[in-house]
């Protein structure tokens, strides 16, 4: 990951500000990921989410998209939850029906509790419309509980907000790119000093 990140960083208007830190960012085993990009696939796959997977692709870094990252005969929840666990920080796309999914629930729960960094992106929706909009007679009261603590978990969590009728999509990519990096750079610093 280092040289990654140092080729990244040497393109990026940020680099001089973060150049210190590239000391202390190591290489990881080739299966895990450094983002996990959740979102509802009906709202964003064909903006938002795929143009964050390819900027953070471009940076050297390994995000994790569904569409992506899976390959046939994967199987899918194992998959994805091994991705959510290995991650570092994790970059949650709100969107109006991000809470008709069951998948999209579930991920956020999991990666609540693998106490990931997570950076939302409220995106034409506002935190407070954040709800549980899946049948709630396919889940138990306890899963319910789950997601609506992960929601609420969510809702306190400053991120990024974006309205697609004004906003600039390669703008709002380009700036949750650049704190993602922050974000593994900071972690990458807090693991060091752990040590």
């Amino acid at each position: 990951m280092k040289s990654r990140v140092f080729d990244f960083l040497k393109q990026s208007r940020t680099a001089n500000r973060n150049n210190h830190l590239l000391n202390h960012i190591e290489t990881k085993p080739k299966d895990l990921f450094d983002v996990f990009i959740n979102h509802r696939g009906t709202d964003t796959k064909r903006n938002i989410a795929c143009l964050l997977y390819d900027n953070l692709s471009r940076r050297n870094l390994r995000p994790f998209l569904d569409n992506k990252s899976l390959k046939p005969g994967d199987k899918l929840f194992d998959h994805i939850d091994r991705a959510i666990v290995s991650s570092k920080v994790s970059v949650a796309i709100f969107s109006p029906n991000y809470g008709q999914s069951y998948s999209c629930l579930h991920e956020l729960a999991l990666m609540m509790e693998s106490k990931k960094r997570v950076i939302p992106i409220f995106y034409d929706i506002k935190p407070s419309q954040l709800d549980i909009l899946i049948d709630r007679d396919r889940c138990s009261e306890e899963v319910i509980e789950r997601f609506r603590w992960a929601l609420d978990e969510a809702r306190h969590t400053i991120g990024l907000t974006f309205d697609s009728m004004k906003g600039n999509l390669s703008e709002i990519v380009t700036v949750a790119s650049d704190i993602v990096v922050e974000r593994l750079m900071e972690l990458e610093v807090e693991e060091d000093n752990n040590m």
